[in-house]
């Protein structure tokens, strides 16, 4: 028999690991193969358009050849602000929220070795590091909107018939499973528990070998749905640089990048059935909590070749991204059904098995003229094939083909301009990013505009940036394969100020 109200005050902070781990989706791996322009105000200004530049601790982290245009020792600080407004439209209502945050999202540190000797062959080394902010994970997205197509049940309906290969679970097991058990389920497992114990759905017959369910919402309603989610967090980078001039025209690089994430995604769903039978379900409202942490590896490769004085051109590599990541997860559902309440929290955060997600490798060419002391307009084009996105695990072997299917090239368009009078710098760009999915709008494509002057003093430097940018994309209600998805425009704007130091 189900509990009319489920707790588990014994369970205060428990903590376990779970099998058939199965709450990563193909657009978790997009979203850490994907990364935002970031970096220090220059470099922002200039609309990241700096791998054939140089000299700055950002263009570093595009083409390692960089350092080696430096002309001093140089240490760089950036703090900035994000804005991001999002419109949500799911079945013609609209719902826009917005959310603001300050980091310290770049510090870099580069030594610079000059040799002075007549025809050396080498004429500069330099090594250094630079630490970033790839990507902010700050968001807030509110979706509402009455659904004519689906209900929250149908969700947990899924898990519970079962799906792929794994077979549907069994009412005897529902019946007899608590909360005390909760934490040695698998995932599926757990969520067709909740569901049950929220009454979301019934089975077809009361046997305990019975494995098909059925939605407890009556046909023909349109419920009314609510879901809050809000993220937090990063994916870092901390380039460790080595480059070299040879000649006095070309510059080689390479960069040790270390990477890690830090996310957290709590989604408030809510549903009101607009079930006035008395019988069914009539409420729900489910939590979720998800923490993702690990960290990664790639490798940089780049070179700078100056063809005149007015023109260099540059050609930089970055290899995949291997990222080990793990999840904990909270959940906690309560519902009106029947005209009674139910409420189950197990009160356990269940840890995953670590898995590991492939990034795709990016080819940056860029070029920049340069027009003396007086300004420069550069040009980068980025290339990654997003459809070498995979997760390593064999169990994620559909996901994999899916990534595979629905993913394609991507270009990155970057151009920039910077132009001197005495002291003072004044600088513009403009990106283009192109959606990594074949169908354009699962993610899509991504607009930005840039402006920022600079004025230097006293072997210092401060750099003010502003970046305007946005991008669509559906974002589902509750998880991307089960639940129908809204359709958000998000607006971006960044402020950024940084500090540059000739030591």
């Amino acid at each position: 028999m189900k509990k009319l109200l489920l707790s588990a005050a014994g369970l205060l902070a428990a903590t376990s690991a779970m099998a058939q781990y199965d709450i990563n989706t193909a657009q978790d791996a997009v979203k850490y193969a994907t990364d935002n322009l970031t970096g220090s105000a220059r470099f922002r200004g200039l609309g990241g358009a700096m791998g054939a530049v140089g000299g700055d601790p950002s263009a570093v982290g595009i083409n390692p050849a960089g350092s080696a245009i430096f002309n001093y020792n140089t240490g760089t600080a950036s703090l900035s602000s994000y804005n991001r407004s999002n419109n949500a439209n799911f079945f013609g209502n609209n719902n826009r929220k917005n959310d603001n945050n300050f980091a310290l999202n770049q510090l870099g540190l580069f030594m610079v070795f000059n040799n002075g000797k007549e025809g050396a062959v080498m004429n500069k080394f330099a090594f250094g590091f630079n630490y970033e902010n790839t990507q902010s994970f700050y968001n807030a997205v509110s979706i509402t909107g009455n659904n004519p197509v689906g209900s929250i049940a149908d969700y947990f309906v899924k898990y519970a018939n079962g799906f792929g290969n794994v077979g549907g679970v069994g009412t005897g097991f529902l019946n007899n499973s608590n909360v005390y058990d909760f934490p040695n389920m698998s995932y599926i497992d757990q969520q067709a528990y909740l569901g049950y114990n929220a009454y979301a759905f019934n089975p077809v017959t009361n046997t305990s070998d019975n494995t098909s369910y059925v939605s407890n919402v009556p046909a023909g309603l349109k419920p009314m749905q609510s879901s809050y989610i809000r993220t937090s967090g990063y994916n870092g980078k901390v380039a460790l640089n080595f480059a070299a001039q040879f000649f006095s025209k070309l510059s080689l690089g390479a960069n040790i990048n270390l990477h890690f994430t830090d996310y957290i995604n709590n989604t408030n769903f809510i549903e009101n059935t607009n079930n006035t039978s008395g019988s069914g379900l009539q409420y729900l409202e489910f939590n979720t909590q998800r923490y993702t942490y690990g960290g990664g590896a790639s490798f940089n490769l780049g070179a700078i070749y100056n063809i005149a004085p007015y023109l260099r051109l540059g050609a930089a590599y970055e290899t995949p991204t291997w990222l080990t990541l793990q999840d904990e997860v909270t959940q906690r559902i309560s519902s009106t059904a029947n005209n009674q309440s139910y409420f189950t929290d197990p009160q356990a955060t269940m840890v995953g098995d670590n898995y590991t997600i492939k990034t795709p490798a990016k080819y940056t060419g860029s070029a920049a003229f340069i027009f003396g002391k007086r300004g420069l307009i550069s040009v980068d084009y980025g290339l990654r094939n997003y459809a070498n996105t995979k997760y390593s695990n064999g169990r994620y072997a559909e996901l994999n083909t899916e990534l595979s299917q629905t993913l394609d090239w991507a270009g990155d368009l970057r151009i920039g301009t910077e132009w001197r009078v005495k002291a003072l710098s004044l600088r513009a760009g403009y990106r283009n990013l192109q959606s990594p999915y074949k169908n354009g709008t699962t993610l899509g494509d991504l607009n930005s505009v840039s402006g920022g002057l600079g004025y230097s003093f006293n072997g210092a430097r401060v750099d003010l940036a502003y970046t305007w940018q946005q991008r669509k994309s559906d974002i589902s209600t509750l998880r991307p394969d089960f639940t129908q998805a809204a359709q958000v425009k998000t607006t971006g704007n960044n402020v950024t100020l940084s500090f540059t130091l000739d030591l």
